[in-house]
């Protein structure tokens, strides 16, 4: 293994935690449904395609009230919008930190995100945290998503480091199987403790504590 010059962080679920419960209810709420299972179903109908960047925020919202069967106005959009931001906002305090030791270490840190164009505003406008990060990845600036290879390249050019002396974490297993593919180190990760064991490999115990 290649000495590891940068890390880079998936966000949903890697840097955040879960979704919280009540962003969820508020978005409910919004859309004036009760039904769970069809909420859920037509939130993830369409959400690669704004993730990717085909849709923005002000016609994916449509598309799910559609599905809903929901005639969605501009206090409505503006109020899913803002509570799709929190949904995702949860800390995921252990990974954070670590990032920050990275940092303060001099050790090149990126985001590689499938997030759409609101989703990015928000969390950017919210989470200073994320600036400290020297290259954000973000899928729907560049049309192109995990796992597209092609958005690995992207992010390893960002970060100035061959692939090989990346190590890529991500919450999903076909995103971490092409990340390796593209030629990075790759971790999935599932919660902190898992996580801890895959970093005392050789070649990545330090990192832990740089």
């Amino acid at each position: 293994m290649n000495p590891i010059e940068a890390v880079l962080f998936d966000y949903g679920l890697v840097l955040s935690g879960p979704p919280s419960p009540t962003a969820w209810q508020r978005m409910k709420d919004a859309l004036h449904t009760d039904d769970e299972e069809a909420f859920h179903a037509a939130y993830w109908k369409f959400r690669h395609d704004y993730d990717r960047g085909t849709l923005n925020a002000a016609e994916y919202w449509p598309a799910v009230a559609r599905e809903l069967r929901v005639e969605l106005t501009q206090a409505q959009l503006g109020a899913v919008i803002e509570a799709d931001v929190e949904l995702w906002m949860q800390p995921n305090e252990p990974m954070i930190t670590w990032a920050q030791s990275l940092q303060l270490a001099g050790i090149r840190t990126g985001i590689l995100s499938n997030i759409g164009d609101a989703m990015e505003d928000g969390l950017l406008s919210h989470l200073p945290w994320l600036h400290r990060f020297d290259h954000h990845t973000f899928s729907h600036r560049l049309r192109i998503a995990k796992p597209e290879r092609e958005i690995y390249r992207h992010a390893a050019e960002g970060l100035g480091a061959p692939p090989s002396s990346i190590l890529f974490i991500d919450d999903r297993e076909e995103n971490i199987a092409a990340a390796r593919e593209a030629g990075m180190v790759a971790i999935r990760y599932t919660d902190h403790e898992a996580f801890v064991r895959e970093m005392s490999a050789p070649g990545l115990a330090e990192l832990l504590k740089p």
